[in-house]
């Protein structure tokens, strides 16, 4: 599922979707387990076939600057940890059936168990419209772009 989320978001892009070429379970998926502290992840499934998941993480907040980018100001951030809900998608069938809503609201009562999280973020790939505005009507803002666009950084402070 999440090749295929990569695949979606090269989709909707106009700024570097050349980007997404080398994006991949390995490349995002699994460095973004390794460096958290904690992971959730909800899988959808319709019968035998999955069809959507969510995964969620309370990480490090030095874990948002690497090579790749800085993906937030660190020192806006008073605490040492930051919860993300990092990877969401679900097939275009089963969209607007109100799945979306429920795997938001699961990731979010998950990372608000941790009493040491003030600072929720996402990162919405460029094109992703609907995205972005499924996650504003949750309460999220939009606090800044990184890479030139490519991504849109929402925050939520609790």
């Amino acid at each position: 599922m999440c090749n295929e989320l990569m695949v979606f978001q090269k989709s909707k892009a106009y700024i570097k979707p050349e980007l997404f070429d080398s994006m991949n379970f390995d490349t995002r998926m699994v460095p973004s387990m390794k460096s958290a502290l904690h992971n959730y992840t909800v899988v959808v499934r319709d019968d035998d076939e999955i069809v959507g998941y969510v995964y969620s993480n309370v990480s490090p907040k030095e874990a948002y600057s690497n090579d790749f980018a800085t993906f937030f100001d660190l020192s806006s951030v008073r605490r040492d940890n930051v919860g993300c809900l990092s990877q969401f998608y679900i097939r275009e069938a089963y969209r607007q059936s109100g799945i979306g809503s429920v795997l938001f609201d699961m990731s979010m009562q998950w990372l608000k168990q941790f009493d040491d999280i003030e600072d929720y973020f996402i990162f919405v790939s460029n094109g992703n419209d609907n995205a972005l505005e499924f996650y504003k009507r949750k309460g999220f803002m939009v606090s800044h772009d990184i890479l030139d666009g490519f991504i849109t950084v929402l925050r939520n402070n609790v």
